[in-house]
């Protein structure tokens, strides 16, 4: 089952943000994981959650998440993370494959998807 992991960044050193920028994805990548969402523009939809910086990573289990963000090929990036920005986390559970799939195999449209 797939996990993600969300991240809310504010970047307040931005040099040093981009030489973690640099060296975060080649790791994220050996634990099998995958950004969905890198920056960007957001947009409330509801609410006034305006996230500074949004990424959403993609990995193949809880496991896999949790063995890269601890792991010693993220360290030296952690902690250039850690420098340069202040950071919300989660890491949360996906949906098995046949759940992420019904809406599309059943015909059902988005306005009828319940989140």
């Amino acid at each position: 089952m797939p996990a993600y992991v969300v991240v809310e960044v504010s970047v307040h050193d931005v040099q040093t943000y981009e030489r973690y920028k640099q060296l975060a994805p080649p790791s994220i990548a050996l634990y099998g994981g995958r950004y969905l969402v890198r920056g960007g523009a957001t947009e409330a939809l509801e609410g006034t959650w305006q996230p500074p910086r949004f990424v959403l990573l993609e990995f193949p289990s809880v496991a896999h998440a949790r063995d890269w963000w601890s792991s010693p090929e993220y360290a030296a990036a952690k902690a250039l993370r850690h420098a340069s920005a202040h950071t919300m986390m989660l890491l949360m559970d996906g949906l098995p494959s046949e759940e992420r799939h019904a809406g599309v195999s059943t015909g059902a449209s988005v306005a009828s998807a319940s989140p």
